[in-house]
Formats: C-alpha cells, sequence, structure tokens
C-alpha cells in the first residue's frame, strides 16, 4: 500500500511590498523592497513612512491607509517596524509577522536593541532572508530558522579559523 504524503497547510499569501525599520529620530536602519522600485520613488516613500508614523499618537492604531496599501507599524524600544501590505491582506497577520522577525532577533540577539541592528546589519538581513523571501513568509517555525542562523555561524566561524591558519 502506497502512502501518500498529507497536504501542507499553507498561510494565505500576503503581498508585501516592503519592510522598514527605523528609529525615533526617523533615521533609517533597515529596508527591505519586494517589489522593484526606483531609488527615487524608494526615497520619497521611506521619508512619507517615517513622517507619518513619527507624527502618530503612542496610543493610535497600528494600521494606516496610503495609497493603494495598508501600513501596519509596531514600536519595539526605539524601532519601528513597518510592513506595507496589499489593501486587501490581513493587517493582523502582517502585525504577527512583524512580532515574529522582532522575536527571531531577539533570540539572534538577546535582547535586540537599536544598536545590534546598526552594527549587525547583515546578521539582521540575514535573519529576514530566512523568514521571509521575496514578499512571502518562507519558514514560520522560529526553530527551523535559528538552525539556519547557528549553522550559518558556525561556518562562518570555521571559515574564520580556516582562512587565519598559515599557508606552508
Amino acid at each position: 500500500m502506497i502512502r501518500q504524503r498529507p497536504e501542507t497547510t499553507h498561510l494565505p499569501w500576503m503581498g508585501m511590498r516592503f519592510l522598514l525599520l527605523f528609529s525615533r529620530q526617523g533615521r533609517l536602519r533597515l529596508q527591505k523592497w519586494f517589489t522593484p522600485m526606483a531609488e527615487r520613488e524608494r526615497k520619497k516613500i521611506i521619508r512619507d513612512m517615517t513622517t507619518m508614523v513619527l507624527a502618530r499618537q503612542p496610543r493610535c492604531c497600528n494600521f494606516l491607509d496610503w495609497k493603494d496599501l495598508k501600513i501596519t507599524y509596531k514600536r519595539y524600544a526605539s524601532l519601528y517596524f513597518c510592513l506595507a501590505i496589499e489593501r486587501q491582506d490581513n493587517e493582523l497577520l502582517a502585525l504577527e509577522i512583524i512580532h515574529r522577525y522582532v522575536e527571531l532577533l531577539d533570540k539572534y540577539f538577546g535582547n535586540v536593541c537599536e544598536l545590534d541592528i546598526i552594527f549587525n546589519f547583515e546578521k539582521a538581513y540575514f535573519i529576514l532572508d530566512e523568514f521571509l523571501m521575496g514578499g512571502e513568509i518562507q519558514e514560520t517555525s522560529k526553530q527551523t530558522v535559528n538552525r539556519s542562523i547557528e549553522a550559518s555561524d558556525m561556518l562562518q566561524e570555521t571559515l574564520e579559523e580556516y582562512m587565519s591558519k598559515p599557508a606552508f
């Protein structure tokens, strides 16, 4: 008897456009664009997002309508995480995506802060790429993402050890 694989459950497709991390002072710390866009348009969007989000009162909801998109943002310590999604997409799922990314950063850095992002931005991008790819969730399991990050760190350490040995 041939056993068939059970159907896996998939999260609904979500049309993410971009993810921005910026400080309370409006300084951009990380940006990820999931759709191609001219540099001039990106700069305008970054300026618009930082202005709109920073101008909002702390007790306001974390969702904004902007042009043909929904903006979901969340403040963690001194950083704002801002995710743009399609108008028909679920804002709460977008908020969960932001929270999951923060949890992954916390796990790696141990209570992540703005300085961790500034001085280790390549790791922050790597963690994001392990979690999201092309505007879609690549991996939902925190344990799987963490194992991938640990494996990458081990490979990097091994490579650095190998390169530091003299070649006779």
